[in-house]
């Protein structure tokens, strides 16, 4: 059988709040992606703090799923909810999951990373996503378990900002490395991004890390 060849343009909304508007994630994946001969258009609706029940109670997450034509809709749930209640979690997913395949797209789940003080988080983070997805068939791209597994075995550059919650310029190169492996099937190793405070040398590993989410 011919290999199938990857489509050479995506269309994807990201739903979440500052943890994908930091640094612009959409973006960073677009630039990396349009590397790899990829076109990506993204709209993002975002708003700070926002759960994605929230996102389900007002007119805009729902009206792009219903007529914006998407190829992905990324799901990123407020950051601490998985630990807290992540049946709440679920069931917020749940809904989205349900419109999305409605409207001829797939669902992501962006897995969000722990705080820097409560690093041990991150199991229950990984179980919630993990396990929502599996249940909707959503595509889990696990950039808080390749977060993790990178500080394991690396102390520069720094992902996480002053406040030890939001990404570097750093982390958010971090999940879209990630997300070009995982939900892309690219490599994402060797592409130098034309922006400021990107320094390729110092981050080099970043990439190779996230390459192993792809083979996942």
């Amino acid at each position: 059988m011919a290999k199938q060849r990857k489509p050479k343009s995506l269309k994807l909304l990201f739903i979440g709040n500052s943890f994908t508007q930091r640094n612009n994630l959409p973006k960073l994946l677009a630039d990396l992606a349009a590397a790899r001969g990829i076109q990506v258009d993204h709209e993002l609706i975002s708003a700070g703090g926002a759960s994605l029940r929230r996102h389900w109670n007002g007119d805009r997450a729902i009206a792009a799923i219903e007529t914006g034509a998407y190829d992905y809709v990324v799901l990123q749930e407020q950051s601490t909810l998985p630990v807290k209640n992540a049946a709440r979690m679920a069931d917020n997913v749940r809904l989205f999951a349900e419109l999305i395949k409605q409207h001829g797209a797939k669902p992501v789940l962006y897995m969000t990373w722990a705080r820097e003080n409560t690093p041990n988080a991150q199991q229950a983070i990984t179980a919630a996503y993990e396990s929502i997805g599996q249940e909707v068939g959503a595509i889990v791209v696990p950039v808080g378990r390749v977060w993790q597994a990178y500080l394991a075995k690396h102390d520069e550059p720094e992902l996480y900002d002053r406040d030890g919650s939001h990404p570097t310029l750093a982390g958010s190169y971090l999940a879209a490395c990630v997300f070009l492996a995982r939900l892309l099937g690219e490599n994402p190793v060797g592409i130098e991004l034309q922006l400021k405070g990107f320094n390729a040398q110092p981050w080099e590993a970043i990439p190779r890390v996230a390459r192993q989410a792809g083979k996942k």
